[in-house]
């Protein structure tokens, strides 16, 4: 199946009203799906035998400040069996930066949704750990947002004993 023919088919593979927009870049399939219905298009692209998007390879955002709406969450899809791609994009209003989580559709979204949150503040709802991975826990703001100030000063932190205090609450 071509990315032009794949496109063609995706009206009648996902949730009726899911797709804003299909469109080709570079030869690369571009699907623009609602937010509130990502992870039930996700699920229905990776069950539906035409399509067999059984590997999420990627999961980032992308911060377009001044437009509206300002985030885009981005998932890239790749069939084995098929041996074809699909990039899957949810717009993220700054004012509700809340998008449902695909991490029970695909267990390799758990890591990169929490980079996500944590770089660019949106969140996914449904995520059984969203703690930060890459920033201490007192660090303010996401530094991966266009307006993220370069120079900003974060608090000082205490030097901790990872035995005593750690990083990850006991359980």
């Amino acid at each position: 199946m071509t990315q032009a023919e794949l496109l063609d088919r995706l009206p009648s593979i996902l949730p009726p009203g899911a797709l804003h927009a299909g469109e080709l870049v570079r030869e690369q399939a571009i699907a623009r799906v609602d937010r509130a219905v990502v992870k039930d298009a996700l699920a229905a692209l990776r069950d539906h035998p035409d399509t067999r998007f059984d590997m999420l390879t990627d999961l980032t955002a992308a911060d377009y400040v001044g437009r509206v709406p300002r985030f885009e969450v981005v998932y890239q899809l790749y069939s084995l069996e098929r041996n074809h791609r699909l990039r899957v994009k949810a717009a993220v209003p700054e004012e509700d930066p809340v998008v449902p989580s695909v991490s029970s559709v695909w267990k390799a979204a758990l890591w990169a949704e929490r980079e996500a949150s944590d770089m660019f503040g949106i969140r996914f709802a449904g995520h059984p750990d969203l703690r930060r991975i890459l920033m201490y826990p007192e660090f303010e703001g996401h530094p991966l947002r266009k307006d993220y100030p370069l120079m900003r000063r974060q608090p000082l932190v205490p030097e901790r004993d990872p035995l005593e205090r750690p990083w990850f609450p006991r359980g």
